[in-house]
């Protein structure tokens, strides 16, 4: 029997048919925006049905729920600008437009006004504007609006249209394997030797591995994830069992909020039908903003009924070389000098200077089809110049 989606039933708020044309009201929305808007329509982030109203807003601020009780850690809002706010009023439609083109229509409940520094120490534990998080939060209208959405149209895609699956195709795929237990893999980075020993590890125990890589909107300086998702084709087609893994992308943008990100995560891969969730060292965290552990942690905070999802915790692993293999501090009895620290953001850096990974970091196909990728665009950013 497959898992209940979080709140008890998938959301389902795409109808291209709407007829929006005669509506005169429209808010210009961002790209951060638009990626939580196809999220909200495709069920991905069930139960919501729409932007937050301000008193799920603050249910999540205050107490990492919504207002009927329910585990949610992340805000979920519809910034608008402030000169609109006298021209949108309640209990009215507007068009949701992205460059030029309606994607969707908002069913005006609430307007209302926020403090974007609360916000900001609430959520992201910092008001230091060096916070991705932080900075996109300030760089946004304090005046949202909350209501019900539809969404007419669905976005262009960076990776190609056939990852991009809903949660009840997700979990019609999932049947179709018969896997009854699946590890969901939440990642915005290639996937190095480490990755790839907590994935196995947490395979062992589940029918099927679902790698699942956040393609919304994030970092500047993250590789981008049309040149990920071949590092991961590239990885999976060597190195792991087609028959027990499944690759999709997660159209969400990213927040960077670290331990709140984490649980927020975990409940949206419930939705798309996972039943175990990977938890390593600094999930989703950013600079030195969070402890090493502190998206484990904040898991202690709820039970697992009201989570409904169980989270796998892994220490931080590292390559020993008197191993011989991919290790923890678990597992490996020696010292910091035999062990290779492994990490995405070493990854990024090695390869903007020009460095190669070594294999004992990263598998060679992985490194190669990300130095081909990033020279073909640097090629094109040139080209264009």
């Amino acid at each position: 029997m497959a898992i209940k989606p979080h709140g008890g039933h998938l959301i389902n708020g795409f109808n291209v048919s709407f007829p929006y044309d005669k509506l005169t009201g429209e808010i210009e929305i961002s790209a951060f925006s638009l990626a939580n808007l196809e999220c909200i329509a495709s069920g991905a982030y069930s139960p919501l049905k729409g932007f937050m109203c301000k008193a799920d807003y603050e249910g999540v601020l205050y107490h990492m729920r919504l207002q009927n009780g329910l585990v949610w850690t992340l805000p979920v809002t519809l910034p608008i600008p402030i000169e609109k706010q006298a021209s949108i009023h309640t209990g009215s439609k507007v068009k949701l437009v992205y460059e030029g083109s309606v994607y969707g229509v908002l069913e005006v409940e609430e307007i209302y006004e926020v403090d974007k520094e609360l916000e900001a120490i609430t959520i992201f534990g910092t008001k230091d504007s060096n916070h991705p998080g932080v900075k996109r939060l300030f760089e946004e209208s304090s005046i949202y609006a909350g209501g019900n959405v539809t969404m007419v149209r669905k976005p262009s895609r960076i990776v190609p249209y056939t990852y991009y699956l809903t949660p009840e195709e997700m979990r019609k795929a999932f049947e179709e394997k018969g896997w009854r237990t699946i590890v969901g893999f939440q990642t915005r980075n290639p996937i190095h030797r480490a990755h790839e020993y907590i994935q196995k590890a947490a395979l062992e125990i589940t029918d099927g591995l679902l790698i699942h890589p956040l393609v919304g909107e994030t970092k500047k300086d993250d590789i981008p994830p049309s040149i990920r998702m071949k590092s991961y084709e590239a990885i999976v087609k060597d190195y792991y069992s087609e028959k027990y893994t499944m690759i999709a992308a997660f159209p969400a943008p990213m927040y960077y909020a670290g331990p709140r990100e984490a649980i927020f995560h975990a409940i949206v891969r419930k939705n798309y039908g996972c039943t175990h969730f990977i938890v390593g060292r600094d999930h989703a965290g950013v600079g030195n903003y969070y402890g090493t552990y502190d998206a484990q942690l904040i898991f202690n905070q709820f039970s697992a009924s009201e989570l409904g999802i169980i989270p796998l915790l892994f220490e931080h692993s590292f390559y020993c070389s008197k191993c011989g293999n991919i290790a923890s501090i678990k597992t490996c009895p020696h010292n910091d000098s035999d062990r290779l620290i492994l990490s995405g953001t070493k990854v990024r850096n090695m390869l903007a200077n020009g460095e190669r990974p070594p294999i004992e970091f990263s598998r060679p196909e992985v490194i190669d089809t990300l130095i081909q990728s990033l020279q073909k665009e640097d090629q094109l950013g040139s080209s264009e110049e």
